[in-house]
């Protein structure tokens, strides 16, 4: 199990982020149009997975947005932002916002993606939420890069993730 804080304060997750090398398992989300979604529809694309706890707090939003300004200047690439949220809230936000360049997927039937991926919070006011992370795949389903963000209230390193792409 990961360990992360929240506001200074020790928190931990249901495991560790899958291994930089490996294939990343396949899993099934919801999108905001209530289909489901799994990785196998992005067969072929580079995916960068933007997990983290709710898009109705500032830094997450502030990540979902800083991807979908990325995610535009990348080739064969999508940018999938992975929550417990409900799909309208994930639609309402994208909406509002005008984030066109993003993918949004919702864990929120049973929570299967953080528990099957280690991303679970397992302690704390958040417990039950993903914890912030970044997983990027290659063409080949194959984990080329991961972060673990140790403070739930910072934001990922982008750089490092568009760097690998």
């Amino acid at each position: 199990m990961a360990s992360i804080t929240l506001g200074g304060n020790p928190i931990h997750t249901s495991g560790e982020l899958p291994k930089v090398g490996t294939k990343m398992t396949d899993f099934k989300l919801v999108n905001t149009d209530l289909a489901e979604v799994s990785l196998n529809d992005y067969a072929g694309k580079r995916v960068v997975l933007n997990i983290f706890p709710s898009v109705d707090t500032g830094t997450c939003a502030a990540s979902v947005r800083a991807f979908n300004e990325k995610a535009s200047a990348l080739e064969n690439t999508t940018v999938l932002c992975i929550s417990r949220d409900l799909p309208f809230a994930q639609k309402r936000f994208c909406a509002a916002e005008g984030l066109e360049n993003v993918v949004s997927l919702s864990d929120f039937k049973n929570g299967d993606f953080s528990k099957n991926n280690g991303l679970e919070m397992t302690e704390g006011p958040l417990a039950g939420l993903h914890s912030r992370a970044i997983i990027v795949i290659d063409e080949n389903g194959t984990i080329i890069h991961t972060e673990q963000v140790g403070e739930i209230a910072d934001e990922p390193n982008y750089e490092a993730a568009i760097a690998v792409l």
